[in-house]
């Protein structure tokens, strides 16, 4: 995934220094070294004690508290060997001493207070990760005669899981795809996700007719949302060779073979799933080492200057080599660096490849789809 909390960089209390705890504790001792050198060169003419304060502040935005009540405790010697230094110990030198020992606890306590925090968001990104595992499974690498491939890109920083949806199976009637986004963010587009997976991962194993699939869970989704709430979504098929998909409102898929990059556009336009589509197959016969890439509109959005990321004229370069799995990672490498590591959407992607019927097997094909083709 493109996005994670990263919360090494910030020390629990135990252990040893992080890099960043390091660069901060070096920074504010450093401080105390240039402060205390100016007050030897200056001596009774300079009063800067009340800056070594600075230091332990310093330390909190990166360390522990514990290294900050240490990066105190020099400050308080480093303070008390100058005001030794001095002839007499004036009430500004003891005022400051104990401004620094004021200002090391308030820095410890913010120190902790954040060290708190961060654990909170380290835990509710592991939470999010598990809740996108339960959601978005796996896939692959083999899934019946098709290798398989998934990736979930998200936009944000602090979560790796929306509204956009995935699921590759092996049914009774075949290898079954699924691949949707749902309108909207945040936890409602995560809870229909779900709710449309979930229906998803029933109804495939039930219905012989995509266009029954597609009729099921348009009324899981119509039980679910308001009235301006849609999931728009592509169901694919593979059977003995057959290649069937129903389109309802979602980016066509592309299919990668010797080179050519074919937009399957579907026959007829439905709408999303959630306003009752009426769908209409388009079925085409497959040949080994053809590819199939299903992606949500994130990918046909994702742009830098505004111009679009050219997803077409490079799908083959990016996808027609390696493992499906190395494909995806050049997509998502190539998309990352064109858009500056700035994405305004979530973005799921499937990659598949047929490797050719099972040998011996014989799987039927419903009429219905061998007329669509012959058509």
């Amino acid at each position: 995934m493109l996005s994670h909390v990263r919360t090494h960089a910030f020390q629990t209390g135990r252990g040893p220094l992080s890099p960043g705890s390091r660069a901060g504790v070096g920074a504010a001792l450093g401080l105390l070294v240039i402060i205390a050198l100016f007050e030897l060169v200056n001596g009774r003419e300079s009063q800067h004690l009340a800056l070594m304060t600075i230091a332990p502040i310093l330390a909190a935005a990166f360390a522990a508290w514990r290294a900050v009540l240490g990066v105190g405790l020099v400050a308080m010697v480093v303070a008390a060997g100058l005001a030794l230094v001095e002839p007499a110990t004036s009430l500004t030198t003891a005022a400051d001493l104990l401004g620094l020992a004021l200002a090391t606890a308030v820095a410890a306590g913010v120190a902790a207070v954040r060290q708190r925090q961060t654990r909170e968001i380290g835990e509710l990104s592991r939470l999010a990760s598990v809740a996108q595992q339960a959601v978005l499974r796996p896939l692959g690498p083999q899934v019946g005669t098709l290798a398989v491939a998934g990736r979930y890109i998200s936009s944000t920083a602090t979560a790796e899981i929306g509204g956009d949806l995935y699921e590759a199976m092996d049914t009774p009637y075949g290898v079954r795809m699924i691949i949707g986004d749902v309108r909207g963010k945040g936890l409602d587009a995560v809870r229909l996700a779900s709710i449309v997976l979930g229906s998803y991962r029933h109804v495939a194993y039930e219905r012989t007719d995509l266009r029954a699939v597609v009729a099921d869970l348009d009324r899981a989704v119509a039980r679910s949302v308001g009235d301006e709430d849609f999931v728009t979504a592509a169901l694919v098929e593979e059977r003995g060779g057959t290649l069937t998909i129903v389109n309802c409102g979602h980016p066509a898929p592309l299919l990668l073979r010797r080179g050519a990059v074919i937009p399957l556009e579907p026959p007829a336009p439905a709408p999303p799933l959630g306003f009752m589509p009426v769908v209409r197959p388009r079925v085409e016969r497959l040949e080994p080492g053809d590819r199939l890439l299903l992606f949500t509109d994130g990918l046909g959005e994702a742009r830098r200057d505004g111009e679009f990321f050219p997803t077409a004229d490079r799908a083959w370069r990016l996808l027609g080599h390696g493992t499906v799995g190395d494909g995806l990672a050049s997509l998502e490498t190539a998309l990352v660096e064109w858009v500056h590591g700035r994405l305004d959407d979530d973005i799921a992607l499937v990659l598949m490849e047929y490797t050719g019927p099972r040998s011996g097997a014989t799987v039927p094909v419903p009429s219905w789809e061998v007329g669509a083709a012959e058509g």
